[in-house]
């Protein structure tokens, strides 16, 4: 696999589209009653909080080509799935086949020596690191994926733009679901909360057990991501790609994660997107 492109466009264009939508909704706020207002949307939050400097290609390039690898694995078990199930779409089953799909985690001594690496790359850390990272963690579960998929509407019918919209926002959720219901099954502690000097301005509890991170919700909204925005938008499906690497290397960067919970969180959001792309594609021929 090559290196991830250096997205030196991409950030601009980000704040280019939420300055656009930003301004348009501005214009309509002030005809819209205090009450009715709704919650900032992902191109208002990015707007008021644009992207910074990321991370270079080749820090974030060994995650990539883990991402990759995983797509593979989550390939051959979807085909599983298909063949018992075929486009027949039942959220609340995959949910169930998707979580018992995550292998269980490391051992103890293999999960210490993935905490012993997080412990080794948090002693790299810059003050532009640590500033990337914030943005990549508060804003990667969501609103950069949202955000894409509004860039996209803007030359798409309406309807079909709508029908995306949703897609995406129930991919997200059900990839958050899986990733909870796994966390809750196998109880990894995040690698603060084993070494709370990772990241003092948690404020963990004595005893405190969790939260839990096996597997990386961000990982698993990534991926599931990656796979819905670059099959609606194949020329771009390489720069979806390296904004999933970045966001996954924040949360190393920042001990919110070890690798193997990365490399679960990615299989949770590949085995989405493939039941997604099943159904749509399935749908699209029956038309």
């Amino acid at each position: 696999m090559n290196r991830p492109r250096r997205l030196k466009w991409q950030y601009p264009v980000i704040a280019v589209v939420a300055a656009g939508a930003v301004g348009f909704g501005l214009v309509h706020a002030s005809a819209t009653p205090a009450s009715a207002k709704k919650k900032p949307g992902a191109t208002q939050l990015i707007k008021k909080d644009p992207p910074p400097t990321l991370f270079t290609d080749a820090q974030v390039a060994g995650l990539a080509k883990q991402q990759e690898a995983q797509k593979h694995t989550a390939d051959a078990l979807f085909a599983k799935w298909k063949a018992a199930h075929g486009s027949t779409r039942d959220d609340k089953a995959f949910l169930t086949w998707a979580a018992q799909q995550v292998p269980a985690p490391p051992s103890k001594a293999d999960r210490t020596a993935e905490l012993h690496q997080v412990q080794q790359l948090a002693k790299t850390r810059t003050a532009a690191g640590k500033k990337a990272a914030t943005w990549l963690e508060t804003h990667g579960k969501g609103d950069i994926w949202k955000l894409y998929a509004h860039d996209q509407r803007e030359l798409l019918p309406q309807e079909q733009g709508t029908v995306e919209k949703t897609e995406l926002k129930t991919a997200l959720k059900l990839a958050k679901a899986i990733t909870e219901k796994v966390a809750a099954r196998d109880k990894q502690p995040a690698p603060y909360v084993l070494d709370p000097s990772l990241r003092p301005d948690k404020h963990l509890k004595a005893g405190q057990k969790g939260p839990y991170s096996y597997p990386s919700r961000h990982a698993a909204k990534s991926a599931a991501a990656v796979t819905l925005l670059g099959d609606w938008s194949p020329h771009r499906a390489e720069d979806y790609k390296a904004m999933a690497a970045q966001i996954v290397y924040s949360r190393l960067y920042m001990a919110g994660h070890v690798n193997s919970d990365i490399t679960a969180g990615t299989l949770v959001g590949d085995l989405v997107g493939d039941y997604f792309q099943n159904a749509a594609a399935t749908s699209a021929a029956g038309k």
